[in-house]
């Protein structure tokens, strides 16, 4: 008896822990469905992959997801052609092209990929070390991991950590999942295999 009650509590176990770490897609591959875009600039799929790329206007523009998120796990991988200068929102909000929320940084070598960046607000919250900034494969794809549960932030950039953050502001913010282009024009990066963890 006591081992067909062992056996009962560990299936229950297993099968709240699939529930719990269930992943999904954000991108199908074939359209932007589940997001909504704001600016100008343009956001498009081709060859199964998310393509940002500057308009004419050379401003910024968000691709954000019509979900909001609070805690989870996102993976993705992304590949910079051109100016690769772009992000990673979380928690955010987006009026027009102004964005208040916390962006993981998507940019050029040297430029602080991984770090985190508050918009419109305190501005750089923490960067990586000089020596992590060599981490970034410019002209190849990269597999960025975002870690966010509580008021606690923590990025990976090709299985190395970047930074890890706790602040009670990013705490109590809740909104979507964006993608950046930046302002300035000559800005192209490829984005794929966008996966999200919810963790609550």
């Amino acid at each position: 008896m006591r081992k067909i009650v062992l056996a009962a509590l560990m299936m229950i176990f297993s099968y709240g822990f699939q529930l719990h770490a269930q992943k999904k897609s954000l991108f199908n591959g074939t359209n932007l469905e589940g997001w909504t875009n704001y600016g100008t600039e343009k956001w498009y799929v081709e060859d199964g992959l998310l393509v940002c790329e500057s308009g004419p206007d050379q401003e910024y523009g968000y691709l954000a997801t019509d979900k909001q998120y609070k805690d989870y796990v996102l993976t993705l991988k992304f590949k910079q052609e051109a100016d690769g200068n772009s992000g990673v929102f979380i928690r955010s909000t987006i009026e027009g092209t102004k964005v208040s929320g916390w962006q993981v940084e998507v940019a050029p070598k040297g430029m602080h990929t991984g770090g985190v960046y508050e918009s419109y607000g305190r501005g750089w919250l923490i960067k990586p070390t000089a020596e992590k900034e060599e981490v970034l494969k410019e002209g190849e794809w990269n597999a960025m991991k975002i870690r966010v549960v509580g008021n606690e932030l923590t990025s990976w950039l090709n299985g190395e950590e970047m930074v890890s953050i706790a602040d009670d502001k990013i705490g109590k913010g809740v909104g979507s999942i964006a993608l950046q282009i930046h302002s300035g024009g000559g800005i192209k990066v490829k984005w794929k295999d966008i996966i999200i963890e919810e963790l609550n």
